[in-house]
């Protein structure tokens, strides 16, 4: 199964400062200009001051707070051509004590005017007084008026960051937007682009540094989710890790088994499909599993076998007793004992592999145990692609059931007889009211089914899938035993 990439890029915005001394400019000046003029005057000056301010602003850097030299000629030389009308204004108040120096030669010294109305702080919405302003965002702001939307502490910084149409400090925005990873708990680096690239699983989601694929961090044999580093997996004896969720409820030894195997049989008989003959159900280690394995003739497996259904007499050792978690997160005191297979019809036995939680135990069953079906009423020569196809039908049949229903109910809706026995063990009973975790679990159980990508268990799953949708149970099977395919 594929890992998603993501790739993040954040966006980061700059301030303009200026101050305000009774005339509207970037920068500063200790001196002052006064003048009156007509309302089409107060109209062009305002246009040159917001040009002004744009091109320092789109400029990306504080301004400080000595006006230029070349800015004030600048600016006083578009002001002056806005009044270059036939009317002179009616005043004009000359720039009082300004150093010579900062007069260029042979020109007239910069007059300056009063703005025609007031700037509004962004903020406080009050008038920016005199001294120091902000301009970003195309606002003005009093420096205190413009604050952090994460921690409300104005923002000093020459740059910060937007998000939603709110400015962030770039510390405040990297905490609360910057991805962390779900393994080390640290930020996402950024790779050589200056991007933050991560990976993800597709079903949880769980995000994480690309360096942990190869790093050796583990994974959950059940869930499949990396192991994070504050919180330690059990490891079995085999060397699988398997998450604290998915070890609560974990069928660890054969009587276990044994009241999940009960529940499955009334699921397939309120299917019709009824197993006459008492098919012994082992769970086993994986050693055993893959010698059994070995010795079997018959049979499609995955690469990683989680379950057998054998016709063959050998012999296994099977799990009696539940072991306990030691020292290190390990699991110690496996009590195992062998079991002498005989050949007494078809199926001589179903081998589930121990430790998975009870739904993904569950599903391999119920996939077994259509084997075991098949093999029973003379289904033979089936291609892999068409039998393990419909046994994956019948696997995700029983975790819907179990997920919509919270039990292996008849889905057919005919009653069946409940059963005492098995609703002793809360985390194994078909009773028992399901986690939340338990839930999610069971629909990645299934989402495994339906995006399977090998040619016999997932191009399997969905012709027989659409078979059955199309026709019903009963009636693919009759042609699949007539013709050993599907219907279509």
């Amino acid at each position: 199964m594929g890992w998603l990439n993501k790739i993040f890029k954040g966006s980061v915005n700059r301030v303009s400062r200026g101050h305000y001394d009774g005339n509207w400019h970037e920068g500063h000046s200790s001196d002052n200009v006064r003048g009156a003029y007509d309302e089409s005057d107060n109209e062009d000056i305002d246009r040159a001051i917001a040009l002004s301010l744009s091109e320092e602003q789109n400029k990306g850097k504080a301004v400080d707070i000595d006006y230029s030299l070349e800015e004030d000629e600048q600016l006083a030389r578009a002001l002056q051509e806005s009044l270059n009308t036939d009317s002179p204004p009616r005043q004009n108040i000359p720039v009082e004590n300004v150093p010579s120096e900062r007069v260029p030669p042979r020109e007239p010294p910069p007059i300056l005017f009063a703005s025609s109305g007031s700037r509004t702080c962004a903020g406080c919405k009050n008038p920016i007084g005199h001294g120091r302003f902000l301009s970003c965002m195309d606002s003005v702001w009093h420096p205190q008026c413009f604050r952090c939307f994460a921690c409300n502490k104005p923002i000093s910084e020459y740059e910060f960051a937007m998000h939603e149409d709110q400015p962030y400090h770039k510390s405040c925005y990297k905490e609360f937007f910057h991805p962390k990873c779900d393994v080390c708990k640290n930020f996402i680096p950024t790779n050589r682009n200056g991007l933050i690239e991560y990976r993800a699983h597709p079903f949880w989601m769980q995000k994480y540094c690309p360096s942990h694929e190869d790093d050796g961090t583990p994974r959950c044999c059940s869930c499949e989710r990396m192991e994070p580093m504050d919180i330690k997996y059990i490891t079995l004896d085999d060397g699988r890790k398997l998450c604290l969720e998915c070890l609560n409820s974990s069928i660890m030894d054969t009587p276990e088994c044994q009241q999940l195997y009960m529940d499955i049989q009334e699921f397939f008989e309120g299917l019709n499909m009824k197993v006459e003959q008492q098919v012994p159900i082992l769970l086993v280690e994986r050693q055993a599993l893959n010698e059994a394995l070995e010795t079997e003739k018959n049979g499609h497996h995955l690469p990683e076998t989680r379950g057998l259904c054998l016709s063959e007499e050998q012999i296994v050792r099977t799990i009696l007793r539940r072991p306990i978690i030691g020292p290190g997160n390990r699991i110690i005191d496996m009590i195992t004992a062998p079991y002498k297979l005989e050949r007494r019809c078809e199926v001589t036995a179903i081998l589930i592999l121990y430790g998975l939680p009870r739904l993904q135990t569950g599903s391999i069953l119920a996939h077994e145990m259509m084997h075991a079906y098949l093999r029973l009423k003379g289904f033979r020569s089936l291609s892999p692609q068409v039998e393990e196809g419909i046994c994956q039908v019948l696997s995700h049949m029983w975790l819907e059931s179990e997920i919509i229903f919270g039990s292996s109910i008849d889905i057919s809706s005919s009653s069946v007889a409940s059963s005492s026995s098995s609703s002793s063990t809360p985390t194994t009973s078909k009773k028992g009211a399901k986690t939340e975790f338990e839930k999610k679990l069971g629909a990645f159980i299934k989402h495994q089914i339906e995006t399977d990508s090998s040619e016999a268990y997932g191009d399997g799953f969905r012709a027989a899938n659409r078979a059955v949708d199309r026709y019903g149970l009963r009636s693919t099977l009759n042609h699949m035993k007539m013709t050993g395919s599907f219907p279509y």
